[in-house]
């Protein structure tokens, strides 16, 4: 670690067939020794962007192809051993990372070339280092020192948990003969407008994120009753020491729906445009466009939820996230058609027990198993689908 700080710390600059070094991120003044080379003129324009301009401008930017294992996004955040990989240097090195998507290894390397980035994120050769430019050599340097094939061995073996919800889960239906759906009925009630939805369909939509679970979270990091990502929950007001405030949660929740509903205007036909956002909602709209897009490419109707979920599922196929017309790459999209299926079948289940215009009598506490005093779970998480 200490070799990269001192490599991170040198930064070398060719004028006129001199050599100056300069000591970087230091605070003391610093000027230039020649080490050879007889005068200074007029400096050569000289193409590098090696490890000391990435730390300047504070972003590393690699590419590469998309894949579960390589680089995927998921509720707008980034997924994939590759790409957890280049965080964790990202980190190290004190930068953002930045990642791209090719749809194959010429494509990477012409990028990498052209200098538009500054890494492949993709082992070309076995417990090597990813690929750079021949005239990077602090950053080639810096990455040699850091790769270590156990480092991925163990990241992997993080990644490849099974990926749940923890949460200790409410029944599905709390008091059937009174129409009684949650303890947070009344809340679905006051926040429905603003998502312009029947309000047991939010409530329906709350029991697949979290079971009506206020302190439920993810595997990808989403909070609360309506599983709010951190960047998405700041995005929509919903600071940290609110999100798992249930009217925060759900009010948030509301907002964005409402967001993604004006996403998807194209969409004239009411039923389907909640299908839509609900896919949106989980796996992100982008995805759900390029699905929208292939289902158009292959001669469907791009508007028809059924049509489209079909190459929701395909989304996770090399054959279709790799097509070039494809512009964000894998989805895990097993987990996003049960989504949006399982909410719909129990938001008709919801319509036939509980009434449209109130949520019945005043909610009760949530029952316990008797078996060992935790709340039995009814939801299926993705591995389940």
């Amino acid at each position: 670690m200490a070799n990269i700080v001192c490599l991170i710390r040198r930064c070398i600059i060719i004028v006129s067939g001199a050599v100056l070094l300069y000591a970087c991120n230091d605070s003391r003044e610093h000027r230039p020794s020649i080490i050879f080379g007889s005068e200074l003129e007029k400096p050569d324009t000289v193409d590098v962007y090696d490890l000391p301009q990435i730390l300047s401008a504070g972003t590393l930017i690699g590419v590469t192809m998309s894949g579960p294992d390589t680089y995927y996004e998921y509720r707008g955040q980034g997924f994939g051993l590759q790409f957890q990989m280049a965080e964790e240097f990202a980190r190290m090195i004190g930068v953002s990372l930045q990642m791209e998507i090719a749809s194959d290894s010429m494509s990477m390397m012409k990028r990498l070339e052209a200098g538009e980035v500054d890494f492949i994120c993709l082992e070309l050769e076995k417990d090597k280092p990813w690929p750079t430019r021949n005239n990077t050599p602090l950053l080639t340097e810096a990455l040699r020192k850091w790769w270590n094939p156990r480092r991925a061995q163990k990241l992997a073996a993080q990644v490849q948990k099974p990926h749940t919800v923890k949460r200790h889960s409410r029944p599905v239906m709390q008091d059937r003969q009174h129409g009684v759906i949650s303890p947070y009925d009344d809340l679905f009630i006051r926040h429905s407008t603003t998502a312009g939805w029947d309000w047991r369909l939010l409530a329906a939509q709350c029991y697949q994120e979290s079971g009506f679970d206020p302190k439920a979270v993810s595997w990808a990091g989403a909070q609360g009753l309506m599983q709010l990502m951190p960047a998405t929950a700041a995005h929509l007001g919903v600071s940290g020491s609110q999100v798992f405030d249930p009217e925060s949660n759900i009010a948030g929740a509301a907002r964005y729906i409402n967001q993604l509903n004006a996403t998807f205007r194209d969409i004239t036909d009411p039923q389907d445009r909640i299908a839509f956002v609900l896919a949106a909602y989980n796996g992100g709209a982008h995805h759900v466009r390029d699905a929208m897009t292939l289902t158009r490419k292959n001669g469907g109707n791009d508007k028809d939820w059924k049509q489209v979920s079909t190459y929701i599922l395909h989304l996770a196929e090399p054959r279709y996230y790799r097509d070039p017309d494809v512009k964000y790459g894998y989805m895990r999209g097993s987990e996003t058609e049960g989504y949006v299926r399982l909410i719909l079948q129990r938001w008709a289940d919801y319509r036939g027990s509980a009434r449209a215009a109130t949520g019945g009598s005043k909610p009760a506490p949530a029952r316990r198993s008797v078996k060992d005093g935790t709340f039995q779970s009814q939801v299926r998480g993705p591995e389940e689908f």
